[in-house]
């Protein structure tokens, strides 16, 4: 009830000779409304700011046969330190890195150790990856707490999908994504391209449409078709509706890209970080930031706004033959 509403109804009551029946019930209708309007403490907080930034996986660049390849090469340790001077700028107070939940265990022991300079990434399987290179390096500099596994691990090849109505669409988009991708990445195992100007190039809005569109949208023109039995899929949704095979094969990459996102919410909500850092596969990208942007308790800050292309280098689709 309206204030308003209530000094009407006191005086009807009044008039009537009910007041005291109405004054109560009139108060209490509006300490109930007044009640629902919030504090300034309980008012919406400004949204979580959070930027993902796509990689090319950092451990994959290395090719024996080429020592230039190595991200622990001299040249590519100064690129990497770019990389992270960029980042830094965006002050993040958490970095999310693609390990699951399930190896947080290992995630904290292994910071711990590499704060107290007892570890070195050389020493480490996957020291070469973004995980370490990135998520653990850029957290000391920046003394912040360990990084948070949010992954959700399953592998689906981009092969998987091989034959059916409109197979020539979804082949079409991978080789463009290749054509585009690859030459960059031989660059950069080259020495041609900087590792920093390779992930500037790689967070382009361009790029990242690309590579969302060949694997999350065009597929699902893929219709009355199968799987190959040579292609790679740990991630079983049950039967697959062959009618349908294309958009089966999108549900595979978006059921996981749903549990990262599921992660990445539940990590957030337990240590109210404000400034999240996400870094991540570049595939990813394009569907997480359309997740957090249809939520309001988050605001997506597009990585490009902070890793520039270099000049004259921005990324040009190339059309598939």
């Amino acid at each position: 009830m309206r204030l308003s509403t209530l000094c009407t109804t006191l005086r009807a009551a009044v008039a009537h000779g009910r007041a005291s029946c109405y004054l109560l019930a009139g108060l209490l209708g509006a300490l109930g409304e007044l009640a629902a309007i919030p504090s300034p403490a309980q008012a919406p907080a400004r949204p979580v700011e959070i930027m993902v930034v796509g990689f090319d996986h950092l451990h994959q660049l290395y090719t024996a046969q080429d020592p230039r390849s190595d991200v622990f090469s001299p040249k590519k340790q100064a690129e990497l330190a770019q990389l992270r001077a960029q980042l830094q700028r965006f002050r993040p107070e958490l970095i999310m890195v693609e390990a699951e939940p399930k190896e947080q265990p290992q995630l904290d022991s292994l910071y711990a150790a590499y704060q107290q300079d007892r570890l070195q990434f050389s020493a480490l399987p996957y020291g070469r990856s973004e995980r370490y290179q990135i998520g653990f390096a850029l957290a000391k500099e920046l003394h912040l707490p360990a990084p948070q596994g949010i992954d959700y691990s399953t592998a689906t090849s981009q092969g998987l999908l091989s034959t059916g109505r409109n197979i020539d669409l979804f082949k079409q988009g991978l080789r463009e994504l290749q054509l585009t991708a690859r030459p960059l990445k031989r660059q950069v195992q080259h020495d041609s391209l900087s590792v920093r100007d390779y992930i500037a190039l790689m967070n382009q809005p361009a790029l990242i449409a690309l590579s969302h569109r060949a694997l999350l949208n065009t597929p699902a023109l893929v219709t009355s078709g199968t799987f190959a039995a040579s292609g790679i899929n740990t991630n079983d949704l049950g039967r697959v509706d062959t009618a349908y095979v294309g958009a089966h094969y999108i549900t595979l990459f978006y059921n996981r890209n749903l549990k990262i996102y599921s992660n990445l919410l539940r990590i957030q909500q337990k240590t109210r970080a404000q400034r999240l850092l996400v870094v991540i596969g570049q595939n990813h990208v394009g569907v997480q930031e359309e997740l957090l942007g249809a939520n309001p308790t988050y605001r997506v800050v597009p990585a490009h706004t902070y890793l520039k292309a270099p000049a004259g280098r921005r990324t040009k689709v190339k059309k598939a033959s």
